[in-house]
C-alpha cells in the first residue's frame, strides 16, 4: 500500500480551515471511496478529476483508491477540494514525490477538461497560509488576481491540469490567459453618481449627510415622492472617504467567500454602494443558507446599504437589523459551527411620509390617520432608535424646481464636500490612535470611550436633559447623538463639543416616529 497526504482548505464563513487529504491506493476492486463526511460535490469529484485526468493525457493504474478528508467529524462541502484530491491519488501512485507536497496548500475546481476552475474563498484561503507563516498555495488562476500583494505568501496560479505538469516537473509554469477583455468596472455602485452640485434645494439634507458621511452615521431620508430622497443617497456615494488597506481586504475578503469577485479583481477600491429591493429574504439581507452565505447586510461592508420604499419591506425582516446595526457583525449557527460576517456599513434608508406619499406636500393626502399610523409603525421604533439622522425631504418650491431645467446655480460640488469629510475622518482616526483605539468613525465609539470621545460641558449636560424631558429620547438616543455632535465638531475642526453641535445633532432625533412633524 502507497500512501501520500496534501494540505487543503474548506471556508465556513469568512474563514478556511484546515484539512488534510490523506491518499492510499493497494490492491484490490479499482473503486475511488471518500470519507472523512464529504458532501454532494466533494463525492462527486472522482468524476470530475477522473475526466480531467483523461483530458490531460495524465493517467493512473486502476487500483482501490481511498480518500480520507481529515478531521473526520467535520463537514467538508463545495468543488474546491478537486485539485488537493488530484495532487494526493497522483502522489499515492508514484507520479509525484510524496515530498513534494510538503508545505504546499491546493485549491480549486476541476473541469472534465482539464481546467482548473474558480472557487469561492480564495482570499480566505491565501490568509490562512499568510497567518501560518509558511507554505506554497496552489490555487486557480482565475483566482490570482484577489490574492496578490499579501506578504509572505508564495502563491503558484494554475490554469489547468498541463500547468500543473510543469509545476511537478519543476518548470515555469505557463502564464495564465489574459483576462484584459474582462470588465474592470466596480462590483457595486449606484445606478447613476450624482453630484451634489447637481441637486437643486434641499439643504438640510445635504447637510445631513455629509455629517452622516463624515462619521459613518445612519440616516433616514422621509418626504413626499419626487423630493429627491434616492438621488441624494446616490450622491452620498461621491462624498465617502476612500477605503485604507484594511477596508479593502476586508470587503475584498466577503466578496470572496459569496462568490461575487470578478476574474480581474485584485482589490474592491471603492465602497460598495448596494440597493436591494423590499421583497428581499431574511437570508438575502442578513445572509443564511445551509452553508452560511453572507446577505447585503456583509456585502455592504465598508460601505451604504441603501433601503428604499423602507416600510415595504417585511417587519421580520427589518427587525433582523438591530443586530448588525449595533454589533457590526453577523453571527450564524448551523450544524453547532458559527459563520461571522462583518457588516459595519452605513444605513440610508427612505421613505414616504404615509401610503398615499403627499402628506406634507403641496397636493392633499388622501390617507385617513389610521392608515398613516398603521404605514408608520411598519418600522418599528428599536430599528428607529439605531438611525442617527432622521431628516426631512420636502416638497421643492417653484423656483428651486425650475432651477433643475435652466442654468445651474452654482453649489457646492461632491469633490468639496468630499474634502470636508477627509479631513473630519482623519481627525477622527488621530484620536483614535491617540487613544489606542480600533475606532475607524465616530459611529463606532462605544460606552467605554464615550465619555473620553464626547465629554460636554454644564451648558450641553443641561441641554441634553431637556431633550430627553421634551422628546422622550432613549440612553441608546443620547448616546449616538452624541456621536453626532462629535461628528459635527470634527468638520469644524474643533476638539470641544459645544452647544451649538449637540443641538444640531438633537434636531436630527426630532422625527423619531416616521414623519412625526410633518403636516398636511
Amino acid at each position: 500500500m502507497r500512501a501520500a497526504a496534501i494540505e487543503t482548505f474548506t471556508v465556513f464563513g469568512v474563514h478556511a480551515t484546515s484539512i488534510e487529504v490523506q491518499v492510499a491506493v493497494s490492491d484490490g476492486y479499482p473503486v475511488t471511496t471518500i470519507v472523512g463526511l464529504p458532501d454532494a460535490a466533494v463525492r462527486e469529484s472522482r468524476e470530475r478529476i477522473d475526466g480531467a485526468f483523461r483530458a490531460s493525457g495524465m493517467s493512473t493504474p486502476p487500483r482501490k483508491t481511498v480518500v480520507n478528508l481529515a478531521p473526520a467529524e467535520l463537514r467538508k462541502e463545495g468543488s474546491a477540494l478537486d485539485l488537493p484530491i488530484a495532487l494526493g491519488i497522483l502522489a499515492a501512485h508514484g507520479v509525484i514525490e510524496p515530498e513534494r507536497l510538503r508545505n504546499v496548500v491546493a485549491v480549486g475546481e476541476l473541469s472534465l477538461d482539464g481546467r482548473v476552475l474558480p472557487i469561492r474563498g480564495a482570499l480566505a484561503c491565501a490568509l490562512a497560509v499568510q497567518e501560518r507563516g509558511t507554505g506554497e498555495l496552489l490555487l486557480p488562476a482565475a483566482n490570482r488576481k484577489e490574492v496578490e500583494g499579501l506578504a509572505g505568501v508564495a502563491i503558484s496560479p494554475i490554469q489547468s491540469l498541463e500547468a500543473l505538469k510543469c509545476w511537478i516537473s519543476g518548470e515555469p509554469i505557463p502564464p495564465p490567459v489574459s483576462d484584459e477583455d474582462e470588465s474592470s468596472a466596480p462590483l457595486y455602485e449606484p445606478d447613476e453618481k450624482v453630484d451634489f452640485a447637481s441637486i437643486a434645494g434641499q439643504h438640510t439634507a445635504r447637510r445631513a449627510l455629509e455629517v452622516a458621511a463624515a462619521g459613518g452615521h445612519n440616516v433616514l431620508l422621509i418626504g413626499p415622492p419626487g423630493t429627491g430622497k434616492t438621488l441624494l443617497a446616490s450622491a452620498l456615494a461621491t462624498i465617502l472617504p476612500p477605503m485604507d488597506e484594511g477596508e479593502r481586504l476586508e470587503a475584498t475578503l466577503v466578496h470572496s467567500v459569496a462568490g461575487r469577485l470578478r476574474g480581474n479583481t485584485s482589490r474592491i477600491e471603492s465602497r460598495p454602494f448596494l440597493a436591494p429591493h423590499h421583497t428581499v429574504t431574511a437570508a438575502g439581507l442578513i445572509g443564511g443558507g445551509f452553508s452560511p452565505r453572507p446577505g447585503e447586510v456583509s456585502l455592504a461592508h465598508g460601505g451604504v446599504l441603501f433601503l428604499d420604499e423602507l416600510p415595504e419591506f417585511r417587519s421580520g425582516v427589518l427587525d433582523l437589523l438591530r443586530q448588525p446595526l449595533e454589533e457590526g457583525e453577523v453571527r450564524l449557527v448551523r450544524g453547532g459551527r458559527a459563520a461571522r460576517f462583518p457588516c459595519r456599513f452605513m444605513l440610508v434608508a427612505a421613505m414616504n411620509p404615509c401610503p398615499c406619499g403627499f402628506l406634507g406636500s403641496h397636493r392633499p393626502c388622501r390617507c385617513t390617520e389610521g392608515q398613516t399610523k398603521r404605514y408608520r409603525g411598519r418600522v418599528g421604533g428599536p430599528l428607529m432608535d439605531r438611525i442617527d439622522l432622521h431628516v426631512l425631504v420636502p416638497q421643492l418650491r417653484a423656483e428651486e424646481i425650475s432651477a433643475t431645467v435652466g442654468p445651474r446655480v452654482e453649489a457646492e460640488s461632491s469633490e468639496t464636500v468630499a474634502a470636508r469629510v477627509r479631513k473630519a475622518r482623519d481627525r477622527q482616526t488621530e484620536r483614535s490612535r491617540a487613544r489606542g483605539w480600533k475606532v475607524r468613525s465616530n459611529a463606532e465609539i462605544d460606552l467605554t470611550q464615550l465619555p473620553d470621545a464626547c465629554a460636554v460641558g454644564r451648558q450641553e449636560r443641561a441641554l441634553i436633559e431637556r431633550a430627553v424631558e421634551s422628546m422622550g429620547l432613549s440612553a441608546r438616543a443620547v448616546h449616538r447623538c452624541l456621536r453626532v455632535a462629535r461628528t459635527i465638531a470634527d468638520l469644524e475642526g474643533v476638539e470641544e463639543i459645544r452647544t451649538g453641535h449637540l443641538a444640531e445633532a438633537i434636531q436630527y432625533r426630532g422625527t423619531d416616529s416616521p414623519a412625526e412633524g410633518v403636516s398636511s
